[in-house]
């Protein structure tokens, strides 16, 4: 960054850094010992909606790299879409695999990027529940290199548990990039994977 940018206030954008998904196993142990919450073995990638056969290749792609995991049920990866136009796709694990979800999230998230899909990817979220099934996600900001966590609140409406949220913020600090900047802290209402 030159003096110039300095002075008009521009910053560099922070490159993603999708190793940061690797601290995911550590966090999970340090998140169940302050706030009780256990992995679910669900997460997703979100990108904006891509069509085309480039695309398409790029979801086989996926579909047969994480296939050849024989400690799977059912398909390898889903492609949803939520009410809000973005397409995710979905990894199921058993809850103790939390570091066989990493790997997939990793991998999906890598293919995408490398078959010229970055600019659409959006976040990754891992699944958390905590007493009587109350749910919490970890969202990596693809594009900050950040996590921050998600607390829907139980009920009708869209709330959420903001005091939780920043106990898990604070908890994790030690473990994973937290986004400092709580503006960037999007709900992911109706997520697949939370």
């Amino acid at each position: 960054m030159g003096l110039l940018d300095i002075l008009l206030g521009r910053t560099k954008p922070v490159l993603p850094d999708l190793d940061q998904l690797f601290g995911l196993p550590s966090a999970a142990v340090t998140l169940e010992a302050a706030a009780g919450f256990t992995p679910t073995g669900t997460g997703a990638v979100c990108f904006a909606t891509v069509e085309g056969s480039a695309f398409e290749q790029t979801h086989r792609e996926v579909q047969a790299l994480l296939d050849a995991d024989a400690d799977r049920d059912g398909p390898p990866v889903e492609l949803k879409q939520d009410e809000f136009g973005y397409s995710w796709l979905l990894s199921r694990r058993s809850p103790e695999q939390l570091s066989e979800l990493v790997n997939d999230l990793h991998a999906v998230n890598s293919s995408m990027e490398v078959n010229g899909f970055g600019p659409q990817l959006l976040c990754s979220l891992a699944g958390f529940q905590g007493e009587g099934g109350r749910p919490l996600a970890l969202v990596y900001l693809y594009k900050r290199g950040t996590f921050y966590p998600f607390a829907p609140l139980p009920g009708e409406g869209q709330r959420r548990d903001n005091a939780l949220e920043l106990q898990v913020k604070a908890a994790l600090a030690g473990d994973l990039r937290m986004e400092q900047d709580l503006s960037r802290w999007f709900p992911v209402w109706g997520a697949p994977g939370l």
